[in-house]
């Protein structure tokens, strides 16, 4: 098997795992397990938490941490997955500077995509340490989601044992789908942003009903303190910190991000599936409009059903494939 294709494999490998760490990492956050573990990278100084749970000592390390062995596993299970995607990725890299001669892969992306796991890994243990902070968790997000879209964007660009259909390049190629999609993109972006902000201040139920928020189209906000990104340390953010007027201007304001992301998505997919000379991507075009259409109903029923668990977690993976499906759009309008 040529190198090519082992790299391949291992970034939808690591795509795939990528999606799994993103909803278990929502999950460990809804279910109120990000401190499960209050050091890192281990659990109460041990490997797994059951051997946390057979130490005295180690427990007795944090007396205002009591074990929750549930709690436990469900952060170390988390762990587990980031850090085998980590390990996906190393192979990934070091395959990549073996064959830079061949450039199957450029080693500038190869390194970036080591980085950002790396940083990944710190935001991780920071996560933990500075007890939940909105900024670090909400960086840890974004991160998250870029090293998968990384992986996505590796396994689109290379060859996958078929033969690749040609670039069909025209006198007068048109820019503005592919400019259409890229500022879609950028709108996703922001409102995935907005989004684990919304997450980390525990702002979601501050808005229980729709299209209103209150029973009202603008309630009482305060804007002033909603989006302080620096508090100081040693503040325990679990549960949140935030008055509900400031909650409330972190979900309104996630709803009109919303409103606008879809909006410059919608356009994007509709004029390349217009567009004859685009047929390669319209494809990608109904799959960015499919996953609009599931994220949009998950955020609506979400809130409607009073925010369970599933549609909450789901939420996440929504955004995922959201990204994933608009990325791979860019890519066909490109060719």
């Amino acid at each position: 098997m040529s190198a090519a294709l082992w790299i391949r494999r291992l970034a939808l490998a690591g795509v795939l795992l990528g999606l799994g760490v993103v909803v278990l990492g929502a999950y460990v956050r809804l279910t109120a397990a990000g401190l499960g573990c209050p050091d890192w990278p281990g659990c109460y100084g041990h490997l797994t938490p059951s051997g946390a749970e057979q130490s005295a000592a180690a427990q007795a390390a944090y007396p205002d941490r009591p074990l929750d062995v549930g709690k436990a596993w469900r952060e170390m299970v988390h762990r587990y997955a980031a850090s085998t995607l980590g390990l996906i990725i190393v192979i990934i890299v070091a395959l990549a500077i073996a064959t830079r001669r061949r450039r199957i892969v450029g080693l500038g992306y190869a390194l970036a995509l080591l980085s950002i796991v790396v940083l990944q890994g710190l935001l991780g243990m920071l996560t933990v340490t500075w007890n939940l902070k909105p900024l670090i968790v909400t960086a840890h997000l974004l991160f998250g989601l870029t090293t998968v879209g990384l992986l996505w964007w590796l396994w689109l660009s290379l060859p996958g044992g078929r033969r690749e259909p040609p670039i069909v390049r025209h006198t007068h190629p048109s820019a503005a789908p592919r400019r259409l999609v890229l500022i879609g993109l950028i709108a996703l972006s922001l409102q995935i942003v907005l989004g684990g902000w919304t997450s980390s201040n525990y702002a979601a139920i501050a808005c229980p009903d729709f299209p209103t928020c209150q029973n009202q189209w603008w309630p009482q906000t305060d804007y002033r303190n909603a989006f302080i990104l620096w508090r100081g340390l040693g503040i325990n953010y679990e549960g949140g910190v935030l008055d509900h007027p400031a909650r409330v201007a972190i979900h309104l304001t996630h709803r009109i991000g919303a409103l606008v992301a879809s909006l410059a998505l919608l356009l994007a997919a509709l004029v390349a599936l217009r567009r004859r000379s685009f047929t390669d991507a319209r494809p990608a075009a109904i799959a960015v409009l499919l996953a609009l259409a599931l994220q949009l109903t998950i955020g609506i029923s979400m809130v409607l059903k009073a925010f369970p668990l599933s549609l909450a977690t789901a939420h996440n993976a929504g955004a995922a494939l959201l990204l994933l499906a608009t990325l791979t759009l860019y890519r066909q309008t490109a060719r």
